[in-house]
């Protein structure tokens, strides 16, 4: 049997669907919203790429969390995991500030 970070069995399933559904009402909002305003197309495509890092890094985020620890090497593996979550985090708020700076820079596209 594998030991893996203790927790209920349902909450990686409910941390994965609660995710997924919030990532989606966002995603449609920024559609609708880019749809409305065709004159900042890179303003929201800064804003997707920060969806994409976000949901990059929430899936190494949740590798590591469901991470085996029986692993030889489990607490290497898990640091490295954090490591690439954070630095896909990261990367993603440049874009989310980079995408609001054009939204909000009108006078100099």
């Amino acid at each position: 049997m594998h030991k893996h970070l203790p927790m209920e069995e349902e909450v990686m399933d409910m941390l994965i669907g609660g995710f997924s559904f919030i990532m989606s009402i966002a995603v449609m909002t920024i559609v609708y919203l880019w749809r409305n305003n065709r004159a900042q197309q890179v303003a929201f495509l800064w804003i997707f790429c920060h969806f994409f890092l976000l949901s990059i890094g929430v899936f190494f985020a949740f590798k590591a969390i469901s991470f085996d620890l029986e692993h030889a090497q489990a607490s290497v593996e898990i640091s490295l995991l954090l490591g690439k979550a954070g630095i896909s985090w990261g990367a993603s708020m440049i874009c989310l500030l980079i995408g609001i700076r054009k939204l909000t820079n009108k006078t100099k596209q």
